[in-house]
């Protein structure tokens, strides 16, 4: 695996993701995905939505507001419980989570560090909270999802949305910011049942990882103890990686138990009872919460795929996400029937496919550098094409190359992309 510096390196020079404000001397805790990173990004979200939601006909999606007010996060418990421990060096004024080190000197400066003191992580505005996460907005739009699409139990609310946090000290490139996105759903279920539809969840999670791409070898589950579990929780497991900086959380799976909707009943005074359809009674459903963050699955994704071939940088991305599905050249840029045959080729395609064009240098340059992005497939347009209508396709991660007819190619790659 990479270290660290060489993905923020490759992510920069190839447009993936770029320090944010940068013009500006930047903003600590926030980046900005690029042209690939943003197709990257989309392409993940897109296929998570397929996997969880798309695909099961108990899950109902939403977009619900980042603006939320404070009765919210008051029913929540966010407002007394959302912190984590400051400590700030009385030498050098620098802040630090007190629970990520340990002794009483600066890790920066050898300073004297202030005893520690819990700092709330929510971003408030002038008259409300940017959302810490956005499980919220799926609670409290449980009885509209209720009244409007009469779901039976098991059933689940899914969105994906950003979320801010006031993070004491972002780090490690993605991994831990200020600004960033999460793909969640809450799946409600019978308190009886809970236990069979975590581990359900579990497996999922699992087959998840293989089909983005994220080293399983690399995934580990931690059972998270009582008093390291979030206020919220009554069982989690944190699914994590070995990032070049450690160990660390990519995902979670939690049993939010009826706390949430309980709290919210409360709070707001509204029924929030789920009624059975069979028996007519009436209860609050329990939850079983899975969370994935998209930026740190951005980052695992580069971390597992990134591999070296002699002078070749290769990123082995599943082609689902990969920016460019296909890349189509010229063998040469000087010859303009070559040129132009390539165009048409390449105008078609992307009828279908996100692609790329490419008639600059070398051909050797050119599948080198779609290489470095993870394009799966290069499709070169030379004399022959032009004698009898066949191109050359390259696969990426063998180098292989097969010829076949150009007007066949949307089927052709439609086969390799189901």
């Amino acid at each position: 695996m990479p270290d660290l510096e060489t993905i923020v390196a490759l992510a920069k020079r190839r447009g993936f993701v770029f320090p944010s404000s940068e013009l500006y001397g930047g903003l600590a805790g926030t980046w900005d995905f690029g042209p690939l990173g943003a197709e990257l990004a989309h392409n993940i979200k897109e296929l998570w939505w397929e996997h969880f939601v798309k695909s099961r006909e108990e899950m109902y999606g939403l977009a619900s507001s980042i603006l939320m007010p404070e009765a919210v996060w008051k029913a929540s418990g966010h407002l007394e419980g959302f912190a984590d421990p400051l400590a700030e060096c009385k030498k050098c004024k620098k802040r630090f989570r007190a629970d990520e080190f340990s002794g009483k000197k600066c890790p920066e400066c050898a300073g004297a560090l202030s005893e520690p003191k819990q700092f709330n992580l929510m971003f408030k505005t002038e008259n409300s909270y940017l959302r810490p996460e956005i499980a919220q907005g799926m609670f409290v739009n449980f009885k509209n999802v209720l009244d409007t699409m009469r779901p039976t139990l098991p059933f689940g609310i899914a969105q994906i949305g950003r979320a801010f946090r006031n993070e004491i000290a972002p780090r490690d490139f993605l991994f831990r910011v200020r600004e960033f996105d999460l793909m969640e759903f809450e799946y409600f279920v019978k308190e009886s049942e809970w236990e069979k539809y975590f581990e359900k969840w579990r497996e999922e999670i699992w087959a998840w990882l293989e089909k983005v791409g994220i080293d399983k070898k690399s995934v580990h589950e931690l059972e998270v103890p009582k008093e390291e579990r979030a206020h919220y929780s009554r069982r989690t497991i944190d699914f994590e990686f070995d990032f070049p900086f450690g160990k660390k959380e990519l995902y979670g799976l939690a049993y939010r138990g009826d706390y949430d909707l309980t709290q919210h009943m409360k709070h707001s005074g509204v029924d929030l009872r789920y009624t059975d359809s069979a028996s007519r009674e009436k209860f609050i459903p329990h939850v079983v919460e899975p969370t994935f963050g998209l930026g740190r699955t951005v980052l695992a994704v580069l971390l597992s795929v990134y591999r070296e071939d002699g002078e070749r940088v290769i990123l082995s991305l599943p082609p689902k996400i990969a920016p460019y599905k296909v890349a189509v050249f010229p063998l040469v840029s000087n010859k303009e029937n070559l040129v132009s045959k390539a165009r048409e080729i390449y105008n078609e395609l992307r009828k279908h496919f996100t692609a790329a064009f490419d008639d600059r240098g070398n051909i050797g340059k050119r599948y080198y550098s779609q290489d470095e992005i993870g394009t799966p497939w290069c499709v070169t347009i030379d004399y022959q094409t032009l004698e009898d209508g066949t191109v050359t396709v390259r696969d990426r991660d063998s180098g292989s190359q097969v010829r076949h007819p150009a007007a066949e190619l949307d089927k052709y790659f439609s086969e390799k992309l189901s």
